[in-house]
């Protein structure tokens, strides 16, 4: 399956949706590729209920609220979104473009390309027990999707962040039993969430286990029935765990990008600040996954780099044409991409 497009953005993350918004001004209809099977990048995977200051002429939202708000704004555009699939080759074409293949034997022959992928594609740090990986999604989660599926089961977490909190604020009302474990005496979370879920340990709903680690995974017919914790004391107790959620992080992994013969340092692409391209013409970089002096890994930073490789690409896609800046206050082409009827 070969997909013909102007434009392929890989990340969906908030720099890859802005990208759409402002390709879409300029009459170039992009396609988009993501690892993850939901939009947002960092935005949902790291932040998605936490809140965010420093949108322009937003005073707060959630990291999930502008996801949707950025969907919205790119809704005219009608991008194509291939979601839960992996870039892994990018080719250049000797009659120009490039030849981008995923995971899923995809295939787009793009004019030009947009990296937007944030630092890389985000792994959870896994338990290293060598029966944790079939239990994953199983009765191990790195990730909660549903969390009713937890519902009167005995859960034991792993973690001393927000994420680990959070979770254990939102399931401990309706577990038959939680217990959380730190290797740490002290959380790395907000101060509130741990109040909070010391006041449910004060009303029996929750434990907690600070200085502790995992020994082991116990296993009856290849079911998790408990897990094996080694106190500060140095004895071991074993809990009954019917769920094992663990929050270690998210591990940051360029993944095939470092392959692909751009100009790469410390994990991010070089990229020239006039059109935010990189050593490879008609590849350019935005967001967290670009360098360049004065570099500031800000959302804001995105959008505005987002922008500027949008006029760039627009004079590789269409080389003959002047390109003409236009607002969308005024501008009866840009209201009619985006489907707005001048009054």
């Amino acid at each position: 399956m070969t997909i013909k497009t102007d434009a392929l953005i890989i990340g969906a993350g908030p720099s890859g949706l802005f990208q759409i918004f402002e390709l879409g001004l300029l009459g170039i209809k992009p396609d988009i590729v993501d690892t993850l099977p939901t939009v947002g990048g960092q935005c949902t995977e790291l932040y998605s209920d936490k809140p965010i200051y420093d949108i322009p002429g937003i005073p707060m939202c959630t990291g999930q609220g502008l996801v949707d708000a950025l969907m919205e704004q790119a809704e005219p555009f009608n991008a194509g979104f291939h979601l839960g699939e992996e870039v892994i080759e990018v080719t250049v074409q000797e009659e120009g473009g490039f030849r981008v293949v995923t995971n899923a034997d995809k295939v787009f022959d793009a004019r030009t390309v947009f990296i937007a992928g944030g630092v890389g594609s985000f792994q959870p740090r896994k338990l290293r027990q060598p029966e944790a990986e079939a239990l994953e999604d199983k009765q191990l989660f790195y990730r909660v999707r549903d969390p009713s599926q937890f519902h009167g089961k005995n859960i034991v977490i792993l973690g001393g962040g927000d994420s680990a909190l959070d979770w254990a604020m939102e399931l401990a009302p309706r577990a038959e039993s939680l217990t959380l474990v730190h290797r740490r005496d002290e959380f790395r979370g907000v101060e509130a969430s741990v109040d909070t879920v010391e006041g449910l340990v004060g009303q029996g709903q929750a434990e907690i286990i600070r200085s502790a680690t995992l020994t082991g995974l116990g296993l009856e017919e290849n079911r998790l029935v408990s897990v094996g914790i080694k106190g500060p004391d140095d004895e071991i107790r074993t809990l009954p765990a019917d769920a094992l959620l663990v929050f270690f992080g998210l591990s940051p992994k360029l993944g095939p990008i470092a392959e692909w013969g751009l100009e790469i340092s410390r994990k991010t692409i070089a990229v020239d600040t006039e059109r935010f391209e990189t050593t490879i013409p008609g590849i350019f970089a935005i967001g967290d996954i670009n360098n360049y002096p004065g570099k500031k890994k800000l959302i804001l930073s995105g959008f505005h780099e987002a922008a500027l490789a949008a006029f760039a690409a627009k004079s590789i896609i269409e080389p003959d044409k002047k390109i003409h800046l236009q607002y969308t206050t005024t501008s009866p082409i840009m209201h009619k991409r985006l489907g707005v009827d001048d009054e």
